[in-house]
């Protein structure tokens, strides 16, 4: 069988720690992003469990280091089995023991809330490659295809990689001529050994906290045979670990095993067109010193800024470009020092004066630190043309710094919105003047940060840092500032462009774009917006005026199809687009049912399942008296007028964008008492507490979220109808008439541009001043 054809940005091939760190990579800078995985279920095994400090720098700057507790930290490591020590000027000296699961685990938490589309059972078996676009095709165990057109696409699924083999990918390098066997064992109580040479070969042994021993295990005389590094069974793992240790382990119970080889293969380049190729896909390497994977994490890292920023049309390809040249060269040398440690380590006799030259020259400050560099990944430093600064290229050292306002942070801090930084440490208040004036073109990529540094480790002066936290330009005036900052963060956006995802990116794979509306003012042209309760009244109006302004708009319904169509209708008359969705709130499976009916007309209409913009709309009113509620009627009001609105902003995360805007209805009646609405002023109430909460969770992702509170206002009542009653009702307000839907709808609109994109958190009086007292 065969589904549609379905859309999006990016198709990322594996969801291992390298598919994942993408994926979150891609979403932080607005990407549409598919994430195909062949696995039914998360990994079980840990066959990487070291990160080194660099690794842990990237985490820290995306703020997931809490996520992973107190792992145990080690701060020597080694250099082909002779022991080293990694410390050095950062954070997270050392190396950090970390289970690969635990790190899947993280890593795919993180992703998903920031709105990646996680497919797992899903095997690639078809790659086409055209010119401006590419078709992914996977089965799943059923049979079941599932087609997918992308920009791009991107294999992280290992060293045996379908994405290089279909994209014929070339990967020159050497066949495996050594083997180690490794293993997790329960059950058995052996020495310790680390890295111990023996007559026979090489083991490795290490007990956990948890009683489990992971083993290692190389013989010497497979290097003249050639060995197969297939499966090894649990017998053969205790016969080789006999005949090079003479312990039986035979006891034990095995929890995985796998063997690999000291194989060396670099992809000849890691972006053919719009394939590119990411950690083991790219690179195949003997995984000792616990290089393998953080490799692989920082290509990710390097990677997903610079095609998150091309395919929101933000950057040329040159960027992109950027990722084969930086992280093709850290690769081969990465590659070349782990050959030289798999030769000191598994070499015989042979290498035994090397071995004792390569200690001596350890034991000198420069030499050690040179190799701790380069293990960590902490010594890397990209080619970013022109400059004298000593940290062009590097990586901005971590450092605590005070800002013009007196607030303390850290630069890692200052990253982990995921954009460029603009760091001014000048303490010259003309240059700041002149620095944020040659940023502002670039406001929405480039925040410009103006602190002192609290110690000496990053110079004074002006830095540009790309969001992968690497140094791009650095001085102390502002010459070759805008150079730069075209370079990394493309084209000067527009007057009046602040969003750094500006609208470049809607139409990517929609060639229909939204046209304006007759009137309107186009602000939201290109978006698309959600309305809930928007057949009548308040939402009514709104979703007529943020199609007006050039929204693509689902008017939704919880009974009245036909007043939701009717609304359709007036939108499409003054020329906008809409679509009607169906779905009662409050009652089990409601989200899914508006989810499920939303992004198949958005898919239909745009190709992509993006909202935008989310209006909580929706509710109910009690008009009973307190003593006459029931537990019915209150359970009633509570479902549809909060409950409804948590999960329906819950489930929009995984739709809406960076830059996204999310506006929920309250009351003025949770400021003035009414107590014939008791229940629903506390629902009221319960939904300004989603705007407070929620803006400091999604601030990272500058998704705005404000309650916007009504008072009374003409809403189809019959009591509209009394002339007397309307009187009365207008005295409240301090212009002396009752407020109209479109009063509402227009606040509701300013906060749905970017014009409030430095509002959220907010509680909107839209009263017309009836809470003035």
């Amino acid at each position: 069988m065969s589904s549609h054809l379905a859309q999006t940005q990016v198709v990322i091939v594996g969801a291992g720690p390298v598919g994942l760190l993408l994926a979150g990579e891609l979403r932080l800078g607005g990407a549409d992003v598919v994430v195909l995985e062949r696995r039914t279920a998360p990994v079980t095994e840990s066959r990487a469990s070291t990160l080194h400090a660099r690794t842990m720098e990237i985490l820290d700057s995306r703020g997931l280091l809490a996520e992973f507790g107190s792992p145990p930290n080690e701060p020597r490591g080694h250099f082909g089995g002779i022991p080293l020590d990694l410390t050095l000027p950062t954070p997270h000296p050392g190396q950090w023991k970390v289970p690969q699961r635990r790190t899947e685990e993280i890593l795919e938490k993180w992703a998903r809330s920031l709105g990646a589309d996680l497919r797992r059972g899903q095997e690639l078996c078809e790659l086409s490659v055209a010119r401006d676009h590419v078709e992914v095709r996977a089965a799943a165990a059923d049979g079941t295809l599932s087609r997918w057109l992308a920009r791009y696409v991107v294999g992280c699924d290992g060293e045996n990689s379908t994405v290089r083999a279909m994209a014929g990918t070339a990967f020159p390098g050497e066949n495996a001529r050594r083997t180690l066997v490794r293993a997790d064992v329960q059950g058995i109580d052996i020495p310790d050994r680390r890295f111990e040479r023996l007559d026979a070969g090489l083991a490795v042994a290490a007990r956990g906290a948890n009683g489990v021993t992971r083993v290692m295990v190389h013989e010497s005389r497979d290097a003249a045979a050639g060995q197969d590094t297939g499966t090894v069974d649990f017998a053969g793992l205790c016969a080789l670990w006999r005949r090079v240790t003479g312990e039986d382990i035979s006891g034990g119970t095995p929890l995985w095993i796998n063997s690999f080889g000291d194989a060396s293969r670099q992809a000849a380049c890691y972006r053919v067109g719009r394939v590119l190729l990411a950690g083991d896909a790219a690179h195949q390497q003997m995984p000792i010193g616990g290089q393998a994977l953080n490799l692989g994490l920082q290509d990710a890292f390097n990677l997903g800024w610079k095609l998150a920023a091309t395919v929101g049309g933000q950057a040329s390809e040159d960027l992109l470009d950027s990722y084969h040249t930086e992280r093709h060269a850290v690769g081969r040398r990465i590659l070349s020092n782990i050959r030289a440690q798999a030769t000191l380590l598994l070499g015989g006799p042979e290498v035994e004066p090397v071995r004792a030259v390569t200690e001596e020259l350890m034991a000198h400050p420069a030499a050690r630190a040179h190799l701790a560099g380069m293990i960590s990944g902490l010594d890397v430093r990209h080619d970013v043309r022109d400059g004298s600064s000593s940290l062009l290229g590097r990586r901005l050292p971590p450092a605590e710094l005070i800002t013009e306002d007196g607030a303390r942070t850290t630069t890692t801090e200052l990253l982990r919105a995921g954009r460029g930084l603009l760091l001014d440490l000048a303490a010259d208040p003309e240059l700041t003047a002149q620095a944020q004036e040659s940023a502002r073109p670039w406001g929405g990529r480039a925040t410009v940060v103006t602190a002192r540094c609290t110690t000496e480790a990053v110079e004074a002066g002006l830095i540009l840092v790309r969001p992968d936290g690497h140094v791009a330009w650095a001085g102390h005036g502002t010459d070759g500032l805008g150079a730069a900052l075209q370079r990394w963060f493309g084209p000067q956006e527009p007057t009046g462009t602040r969003d750094g995802h500006n609208e470049n990116r809607r139409h990517t794979m929609n060639a229909d774009a939204t046209p304006s509306v007759s009137g309107g003012t186009g602000r939201l042209e290109g978006k698309t917006a959600l309305v809930t309760g928007s057949s009548r009244g308040i939402g009514r109006a709104t979703a007529v005026r943020l199609a007006r302004d050039g929204a693509l708009v689902a008017v939704h319904c919880s009974s009245r199809q036909d007043a939701a169509e009717e609304t359709v209708a007036t939108i499409e008359k003054e020329g906008g687009r809409a679509f009607a969705v169906r779905a009662e709130l409050g009652v089990p499976g409601d989200v899914d049912e508006l989810f499920g009916g939303l992004e198949d007309a958005l898919t239909e209409r745009t190709g992509s399942t993006r909202l935008d913009i989310l209006v909580n709309n929706a509710g109910v009113m009690g008009g009973v008296a307190p003593e006459q509620t029931t537990p019915d009627d209150f359970d009633r009001i509570i479902a549809v007028n909060a409950k409804a609105p948590f999960f329906l902003i819950q489930r929009a995360l995984e739709n809406l964008p960076n830059g996204g805007r999310i506006i929920n209805i309250s009351s003025g009646l949770t400021r003035c008492a009414n107590p014939s609405e008791i229940a629903y002023a506390m629902s009221k109430g319960a939904v300004e507490q989603l705007a407070l909460h929620f803006a400091r969770l999604l601030g990272p992702r500058r998704i705005t979220i404000n309650s916007v509170a009504p008072g009374i206002t003409r809403n189809g009542s019959p009591v509209f109808d009394m002339p007397q009653a309307v009187e009365e009702m207008a005295g409240l307000s301090a212009f002396h008439r009752v407020g109209e839907p479109e009063d509402i709808a227009d606040v509701v609109a300013f906060l749905a541009s970017d014009e409030a994109r430095w509002v959220t958190g907010s509680f909107v009086d839209a009263t017309g001043g009836t809470l003035l007292g």
